[in-house]
């Protein structure tokens, strides 16, 4: 049976820093991501893409915000639904050609996907997650009184929404994300960590949040039972010290020290912090390796060649020592 390899790619796949974010820059950062995930299908794995919608979702709510006095606008879970059928088309498209190119018979599926959220998560009480424009504090507090927003000031720069980031339970979508892998599709799946939507009986309802992509990811990664999670970052390794003059790459990790490096600060919130404790959570569910690695370097990423690689206790005895980087 075929291994299964979940790649979760991050913002800068598709808009880099610098960039205005148009449908062509997007297009093509993605082939660059799409032909390091081509090589891990052409080695053999069942491939799950998942992906942010971070700058998509603002751009959204922007454009909902400004359209509002001639259509009604959207609320946050529509946006995020709008954005995961957006961004999986372009890399639909983009991927099956890559595919298409290298003479790999593997079609190429978009699942839009809902992610059971608890309503009773404590996220919801102390909203944390910035979303969509920049208001002055006249019309943040216009909005707050009138929608019932969390608003707080962002970085002097001006007011901006908050919502919660709560802790995803379920995948919707599971059985039709395993049916299309079963059938031999690459599939694209919980874009931005999922519409978050919690259960009110046997029904499900929209519910205004942002699940942490990465946190998704793993949950799909464990409820699969895949073997191998990649995360795509800003950078090719995970570091300690980052950015200080003591900074120092790390190209090996055991889920002890990953936990110890966490323990001791070296991974910050809102950066690294959430890729680490995703890794965790799925070395500890069964999962036997992840890395964490640049766009580019998702290629060469499983051959050892590039990233950083953390290890369950199982994968640590059984993978050889990394190869030197080519």
């Amino acid at each position: 049976m075929n291994r299964t390899a979940v790649i979760a790619i991050g913002g800068n796949s598709l808009i880099r820093t610098g960039e205005r974010g148009t449908i062509e820059e997007q297009m093509r950062n993605a082939e660059e991501t799409c032909v390091g995930i081509a090589r891990i299908v052409a080695a053999g794995y069942r491939v799950v893409v998942t992906h942010g919608n971070g700058p998509q979702v603002g751009d959204a709510l922007l454009r909902s915000e400004l359209a509002a006095a001639q259509v009604p606008p959207l609320p946050l879970d529509f946006c995020g639904a709008e954005t995961q059928g957006s961004v999986g088309y372009l890399l639909q498209q983009v991927l099956g050609n890559v595919l298409r190119r290298q003479e790999l018979p593997h079609p190429v599926v978009t699942v839009v996907t809902q992610v059971v959220v608890d309503a009773n998560d404590p996220a919801f009480a102390q909203p944390t997650k910035p979303i969509g424009p920049f208001y002055t504090r006249k019309e943040a507090e216009q909005r707050a009184r009138e929608l019932n927003w969390r608003i707080v000031e962002d970085a002097q720069r001006g007011y901006r929404r908050v919502v919660a980031s709560p802790e995803p339970r379920e995948i919707v979508e599971l059985p039709a994300i395993q049916q299309c892998l079963e059938g031999g599709s690459v599939v694209i799946a919980v874009g931005g960590g999922g519409i978050p939507v919690i259960r009110q009986g046997q029904r499900l309802q929209g519910i205004d949040a942002v699940i942490d992509k990465d946190r998704a990811s793993s949950l799909l990664a464990t409820s699969l039972g895949a073997e191998v999670f990649l995360i795509s970052t800003s950078i090719d390794r995970v570091a300690l010290n980052f950015g200080q003059p003591t900074q120092r790459f790390l190209d090996t990790l055991t889920v002890g020290e990953a936990e110890r490096y966490l323990a001791e600060g070296h991974f910050l919130p809102g950066s690294m912090r959430p890729k680490i404790e995703a890794a965790l959570a799925f070395l500890k569910n069964g999962g036997q390796l992840v890395v964490i690695t640049s766009p580019e370097g998702l290629g060469q990423a499983l051959a050892g060649n590039t990233g950083t690689r953390i290890l369950s206790a199982w994968a640590a005895r059984a993978i050889p020592p990394r190869r030197a980087v080519s």
